[in-house]
């Protein structure tokens, strides 16, 4: 009885010394007081995180070129919408970067959706030509996918390259 009292007795002394310091739990969090909003039109940097990287930063601009032919193209459904997925012949081996570029957004024109696919080719990389080699060598492969949403408006989806285009129609 006497151990148990002492022990309350001490820790409640204890407890009384600190009412205004961090050690009180019950003084962690103090009363609210009023600060500014922040301003929506003004976003909040973090000044930890460059805005700016020399190691991350890239070009924006994309310097591909137009694949020389176009093979081959399928649109293939799928759920939410179609994969078009294209096949080209580059002039030369070495062709890297493929893309398949929407024209116009992606929007539509008179009910056709126009690509084009492009390369940055190794001519541009190195200021020196490419190797030609045999066409197996120079196949390259872009995709894109089209929602559901896009293809309701579209018609025929064609995809140019730089010496021919292929069309295919619903």
């Amino acid at each position: 009885m006497y151990k148990s009292l002492s022990v309350l007795l001490i820790s409640s002394v204890v407890l009384a010394g600190c009412g205004q310091s961090r050690l009180n739990p019950l003084n962690w969090f103090g009363s609210a007081t009023t600060v500014e909003a922040p301003d929506p039109a003004r976003p909040e940097v973090n000044p930890l995180i460059p805005e700016r990287s020399r190691i991350t930063a890239r070009d924006t601009t994309y310097k591909g070129l137009l694949v020389a032919d176009i093979k081959s193209m399928k649109v293939e459904r799928i759920p939410g919408g179609a994969v078009v997925r294209v096949t080209g012949v580059a002039a030369a081996q070495g062709s890297h970067d493929v893309r398949l570029e929407a024209l116009n957004d992606g929007a539509p024109i008179d009910g056709v959706l126009v690509y084009e696919l492009r390369a940055v080719t190794e001519e541009q990389r190195t200021r020196t030509p490419g190797k030609v080699g045999n066409e197996r060598t120079r196949l390259i492969t872009a995709a894109s996918f089209v929602s559901d949403q896009a293809l309701a408006r579209v018609r025929s989806i064609e995809v140019r390259g730089q010496n021919n285009a292929l069309a295919s129609r619903r």
